[in-house]
């Protein structure tokens, strides 16, 4: 890498990482670049869309959805599905089925239905139905350390995949975070207490986000939670993964 291209700040979990009021402003690990359009990925295995046979489609691009939507606008509605603690990328999707690298639908269908499928037996309800490659369960909420063990993306992509808008959870593994918010698939949202313990799975939950946080309503009991803002992470996550946020700023040419 040339001496010439600064490195941004890293983007760590949001309880590390001042609130931005303005895109423009967005500080990420993932892009690298200087005065011109050029645009280099960093430290994961991407690559653009409609350039690579092997590319995955971005949460945005399948679902087609106004990158422009400010952050302020985005609520998440459902029902929950509730784990514990260290849920790592081996119970997120076992490595037998993380082959598939969604390059169309009908991939991306395949790896939804093995979405949370290495899950201990001791788990009765499967996020995804067999047969099926959509979860009715639109929210994760989990305890510390989600997504611990492999750097594979397909973790954070096969939970959007099968139709997860939002994870609460106590803590993420930096990875998991981090290509959480490349591929824009979920968005990766910490709590302030330990909302694990208080909810269960089948609970119908609000998410409304803000620039300065964020608030999880769980309708079932009448409790409301406190969440930590994203920070600079959430526009992009918001935009469909780094890609899309890139073509959004100007930073690489549009597909259009």
């Amino acid at each position: 890498m040339a001496s010439s291209l600064p490195t941004l700040p890293q983007a760590l979990p949001s309880s590390l990482t001042k609130t931005s009021s303005s895109l423009a402003t967005f500080k990420s690990p993932f892009l690298r670049f200087n005065g011109s359009t050029s645009f280099i990925p960093c430290s994961i295995s991407l690559t653009s869309r409609g350039t690579s046979s092997t590319t995955i489609i971005p949460r945005a691009a399948a679902a087609e959805s106004d990158s422009n939507e400010a952050l302020a606008n985005t609520t998440f509605h459902g029902l929950c599905y509730v784990l514990k603690d260290n849920i790592d990328t081996d119970q997120i999707i076992p490595a037998g089925a993380a082959c598939t690298f969604p390059s169309n639908q009908q991939e991306r269908d395949e790896i939804a239905a093995h979405a949370l499928s290495g899950l201990p037996d001791f788990h009765k309800q499967r996020f995804v139905e067999p047969g099926e490659n959509r979860s009715k369960y639109s929210i994760i909420i989990g305890g510390e350390n989600f997504g611990c063990g492999s750097s594979r993306e397909h973790a954070p992509v096969c939970l959007g995949a099968a139709g997860a808008k939002a994870i609460v959870a106590e803590s993420y593994a930096r990875i998991f975070f981090r290509n959480s918010v490349a591929t824009g698939e979920v968005f990766p949202l910490e709590s302030e207490v330990r909302v694990c313990e208080e909810c269960k799975t089948g609970d119908t939950v609000t998410i409304e986000l803000s620039d300065s946080g964020g608030l999880l309503t769980n309708h079932t009991t009448g409790k409301t939670y406190k969440l930590k803002s994203i920070g600079d992470a959430g526009p992009v996550i918001d935009a469909g993964g780094i890609f899309s946020y890139a073509r959004m700023m100007g930073m690489i040419p549009s597909l259009a």
